[in-house]
């Protein structure tokens, strides 16, 4: 356990870099307003109607 191999150190490093910047990215883009607009809300209404009848 004393000897140090480059690519199991690199590798280490660069899992806990790659978690720290899925934390950051994570932590600015929370909760960002991406709704898509609904349209035609009106004929979904009606479609719902009619299937709740039928049901």
């Amino acid at each position: 356990m004393g000897t140090f191999d480059l690519g199991v150190g690199s590798a280490f490093w660069l899992m806990n870099a790659s978690a720290l910047l899925c934390v950051i990215y994570g932590a600015l883009y929370w909760n960002k307003d991406k709704e898509e607009k609904v349209l035609n809300t009106k004929s979904w209404d009606r479609d719902e109607a009619r299937i709740n009848e039928d049901l």
